[in-house]
């Protein structure tokens, strides 16, 4: 039995005139870290409020923990730990304030559970009469998913929850995330940044309320099916202009350092004609190579895909 499915989930907002998510359909196994990956607007809190009971589908089904998320929900409820996006806890209580009030709603306590989450708590414990208001990103980060973990739940629904935080923080998240799937529960986690996508499992890639591709990150690179260039000069932006209005070029976007690129029809000598293509128009210093391909290429690909259709 799957954790988490959903089967042709679709929500509009604005009475139908926005489309949240458009047909969404996929199963999260029973112990896996799953990762739903896209940018801000591509429907991931939509979904996660369907999944956590608190939002109506249009049409569709899906279930968390075998329960059916309508007809089934108080059962889900018991069964999920839920950490939304923004920072929902109290900013006025204390850190065990707010863990002993999440803890008496499920009516259990601190003590009960704590050796699920020992290793959280121990880190923000010291801290235990500081107001959650008064916390770091990083430590409100830890508050909230030791009050996602205080009833022991089946499956842990994490929405863009390193949003904010830094590099640092965001590394002893994961960290925390691969222990907690060590003691068997299911995590589905969203988020905007392509590179987490490496740390999970498998992944769904969304965009615009369309799932693109479900598979490993491993098997989403290798699907990859084009030749990928690199290139730099003296002026990228420059020379991204240039590659856009090249006949030859499908497609040319920034990436950090090197631009990317990738040709219409490959040919043995296609770094040759976009060297020479780019000095025609006073480029300088015109570096260009073939890279293997990331998530965020692929995610690009498969978007501008999309979008010809």
């Amino acid at each position: 039995m799957d954790a988490v499915s959903l089967k042709n989930i679709h929500k509009t907002y604005d009475k139908g005139n926005v489309i949240a998510v458009d047909d969404v359909s996929f199963d999260v196994k029973k112990g896996e870290l799953f990762g739903l990956i896209g940018p801000d607007g591509a429907g991931k809190t939509s979904i996660f409020r369907i999944l956590t009971t608190v939002l109506l589908a249009d049409k569709g089904s899906a279930s968390v923990a075998g329960f059916d998320v309508v007809k089934e929900y108080r059962a889900i409820r018991n069964r999920v730990g839920y950490m939304p996006g923004k920072f929902s806890l109290y900013q006025d209580l204390t850190i065990k304030e707010n863990l002993e009030f999440f803890a008496t709603v499920f009516d259990t306590s601190i003590e009960e559970n704590y050796d699920l989450i020992k290793n959280i708590y121990d880190q923000i414990s010291p801290f235990n009469d500081r107001r959650a208001g008064k916390l770091s990103g990083g430590m409100k980060q830890k508050l909230a998913l030791c009050c996602a973990l205080i009833h022991k739940p089946e499956v842990l629904l994490l929405d863009e929850p390193t949003t904010g935080v830094d590099a640092v923080s965001r590394k002893e998240f994961w960290d925390m995330l691969k222990d907690l799937k060590q003691q068997g529960i299911t995590i589905l986690v969203s988020t905007p940044y392509m590179d987490e996508a490496n740390l999970c499992e498998r992944i769904a890639l969304i965009q615009n309320g369309k799932i693109l591709s479900v598979e490993t990150p491993e098997n989403i690179v290798k699907a990859f099916p084009v030749t990928l260039y690199a290139a730099k000069s003296d002026n990228n932006y420059k020379l991204l202009t240039d590659f856009r209005n090249f006949d030859a070029v499908a497609s040319a976007y920034a990436s950090g350092e090197y631009m990317r690129i990738i040709v219409k029809d490959e040919h043995p000598d296609s770094i040759t004609l976009l060297k020479d293509y780019a000095e025609k128009f006073g480029n300088r210093n015109v570096e260009i190579k073939i890279i293997a391909p990331t998530i965020e290429d692929n995610f690009i690909w498969l978007s501008q895909k999309e979008a010809n259709h």
